[in-house]
């Protein structure tokens, strides 16, 4: 079996919270959300009031632990060298 990975979450996504689920619990959100889906032809009282407690718990485990891979700031990109105009003109030079 091969391991998969889940990305991080979007920004396009509704609420995130499948999508933050399944990066947490390591599966693929989708599963969830065609739960949901399936979920949603029996009762959408109920599927809604699920989804807002499970955003809860989402928020909630969020604000408590922190991922420290979020927290740390980005390294700052590094500079490529510069090469002179004659360098980058001599290759145009010979193909002429």
């Amino acid at each position: 079996m091969t391991e998969t990975t889940t990305p991080p979450a979007p920004r396009d996504n509704l609420c995130g919270v499948c999508a933050a689920v399944g990066e947490d619990l390591g599966f693929n959100p989708l599963w969830l959300r065609a739960a949901f889906a399936g979920a949603l032809l029996f009762s959408l009282e109920a599927v809604l009031a699920t989804y807002a407690a499970l955003g809860m718990v989402v928020l909630a485990s969020r604000l408590l632990f922190p991922d420290r891979k979020r927290a740390t700031p980005k390294a700052e990109p590094t500079q490529l060298p510069v090469v002179s105009e004659a360098r980058q003109e001599e290759p145009l030079r010979r193909a002429a």
